[in-house]
């Protein structure tokens, strides 16, 4: 099973591939896949209005395909959490998670244009594992607790500009993360209990050529124990999102170039999807 969330920007509505492949209308059980509906078990709820065929087939052929779940409150990232990537990045693989935010409105469509900031030179790109909370987390005794907190997975894009977050940053990443259209998210939410999140393939591609290649088995921090240690430090709440870290080889390593205008980035990870995106620089005046 599969949700998604098909439509204009700002406009999209629910909806749910089921265990056949059809995509089903999933208004009759929200307005929308957001915080309030994981919380009130929208994924079991989902299962069993399946099973009853409550749900009507749905057409979507060439619907825009939106960020699968709505207006996260807040996007927490995981840096430097593939020891590959530490070490091209010059850092050490770190003893505890280092822990940074990206503005939710970052937040986009899979497919959507990826916008080149003014001034941005160093704009990079970043595979990632992403979690999508779908119980209120505070405390957790273990991380086999974070089992129960966990909604699902989807692909994410942490789209970096790396002279903003490490040139000119004043010693935090923020700067360099919080551009419009920097998270790409998407195209599907998996349900926790349907996929493995410690062994999964993740690529990249820009222009068609190889960049990441790697699996989740390589993190230094594995999912579940994320999930533990940000609960002790701040309260989790349904709906938010947590972009797990990225595998090496991106522009930083200083093997690729930066992304230019017209780039097209791709990127995957096994059972949950693909994304593509088109850098353009935004044009003022």
């Amino acid at each position: 099973m599969e949700l998604l969330r098909l439509g204009p920007i700002g406009q999209e509505h629910p909806f749910v591939r089921d265990d056949e492949g059809v995509v089903r209308d999933l208004s009759p059980l929200t307005a929308d896949i957001d915080g309030r509906f994981l919380a009130a078990d929208g994924i079991a709820r989902t299962r069993t209005a399946l099973a009853a065929g409550l749900l009507p087939v749905a057409e979507v052929g060439g619907m825009r395909i939106g960020a699968p779940v709505a207006r996260p409150a807040a996007v927490i990232c995981i840096g430097q959490n593939y020891a590959a990537h530490a070490a091209e990045s010059g850092s050490e693989p770190p003893e505890h998670p280092v822990v940074f935010f990206k503005h939710p409105n970052t937040v986009v469509g899979p497919n959507d244009v990826v916008l080149l900031p003014p001034g941005a030179e160093k704009v990079d790109w970043e595979v990632e594992l992403a979690v999508v909370i779908g119980r209120t987390a505070r405390y957790l005794d273990s991380p086999d607790a974070a089992r129960e907190v966990i909604a699902g997975y989807t692909v994410s894009n942490d789209v970096s500009e790396r002279a903003f977050q490490l040139e000119v940053s004043g010693g935090q990443w923020s700067k360099g993360k919080c551009s419009e259209t920097f998270n790409p998210l998407g195209p599907v939410l998996v349900p926790a209990d349907e996929i493995d999140p410690r062994d999964l393939r993740l690529r990249s591609f820009v222009n068609g050529e190889p960049r990441q290649d790697s699996s989740t088995a390589d993190m230094i921090f594995p999912v579940l124990q994320i999930v533990h240690e940000l609960s002790r430090y701040m309260v989790l709440e349904p709906g938010d999102v947590i972009n797990t870290g990225t595998p090496q080889g991106v522009a930083l390593s200083g093997r690729f170039p930066y992304l230019a205008d017209g780039d097209v980035m791709t990127i995957e990870i096994d059972g949950l999807g693909r994304q593509e995106q088109r850098a353009e620089r935004v044009r003022l005046g």
